[in-house]
């Protein structure tokens, strides 16, 4: 355990939000993974899982509201991103349950421990929970794929490794970051390209497949705990059709709790609507407790 060094473009109010955090590594079958931990270890543990392509990072909004709720925070990089190993022959979100499962272990949460889980990360959780459901006694997916259900309008990404320059990368990453990631121009400050300028450039999973699949869908009845889920209006996976999402969900999850629709946001609607997203996951955290 170390306490945390926070990347330099972490400053000012978010810098001193992050504070006291500490830096755990936790090793399963030789693969190390990093886990960020705020908040003592005798409280709840609140286990956030981060989206594709990111880190820790995509939680930096919300940590400090969950800390002073009275959880205690870990928020793993998830194998193959951040600061974390990628597995051997680990190409998608299915190999990863036993790694977290192994690491969750070794950290000795305080329960009763809850999951939520960001894009990706709602699938992992998913998937880690129908392996292993002794170790979570509630999820909440946010802006999860995986449930078979495709928009029929996506503004395509665009690669941007092949260019020469930071600048012009940087010119790529405002566009991918606009087509997925938000709903209005404005809440692209310069903290979020930094984080995923940072982000993106540590994912060694890059051909991920099976967000496209009903790889969630099929894994929701299996699960034996209280489903929450929370979605940005306008979030670019599911356009017109988050509705559908909806239904899925409760009609496929043993033990339905809720559904938000954060009003305006986009699919990283706990970044881009921060204070509406950490009011509403406090409420459904209680509701499930």
């Amino acid at each position: 355990m170390s306490s945390m060094v926070l990347p330099d473009f972490i400053t000012g109010e978010w810098c001193e939000a992050l504070s006291g955090g500490q830096r755990l590594v936790t090793t399963v079958d030789g693969v190390n993974i990093v886990w960020h931990s705020w908040g003592s270890s005798e409280r709840p543990a609140l286990v956030l899982l981060h989206g594709g392509s990111g880190s820790w990072l995509h939680w930096v909004r919300n940590i400090a509201a969950l800390r002073g709720a009275g959880w205690r925070v870990l928020v793993p990089d998830l194998p193959g991103f951040g600061d974390s190993d990628l597995p051997p022959g680990c190409q998608d979100v299915d190999a990863l349950p036993p790694y977290l499962h192994g690491g969750l272990e070794q950290l000795t949460p305080v329960g009763p421990v809850q999951f939520v889980g960001f894009s990706f990360g709602g699938m992992t959780a998913g998937l880690w929970l129908q392996a292993y459901p002794q170790d979570a006694k509630a999820l909440v997916l946010v802006g999860a794929p995986g449930m078979g259900l495709q928009t029929a309008v996506r503004t395509p990404l665009r690669g941007w490794r092949h260019l020469p320059t930071p600048e012009a990368q940087a010119l790529i990453h405002k566009h991918n970051l606009l087509a997925l990631m938000f709903a209005h121009e404005a809440s692209l400050d310069d903290l979020a390209l930094a984080l995923h300028t940072a982000n993106v450039h540590l994912d060694r999973m890059p051909r991920r497949r099976l967000s496209s699949t009903d790889i969630l869908a099929r894994a929701l009845p299996d699960l034996e705990v209280p489903v929450s889920a929370i979605y940005g209006e306008h979030d670019a996976l599911y356009r017109e059709r988050l509705p559908e999402v909806q239904g899925a969900m409760q009609m496929l999850s043993r033990q339905w709790n809720r559904w938000v629709t954060v009003p305006g946001a986009g699919h990283w609607v706990q970044y881009e609507a921060a204070q509406a997203f950490n009011d509403a996951l406090l409420q459904v955290l209680e509701d499930q407790a």
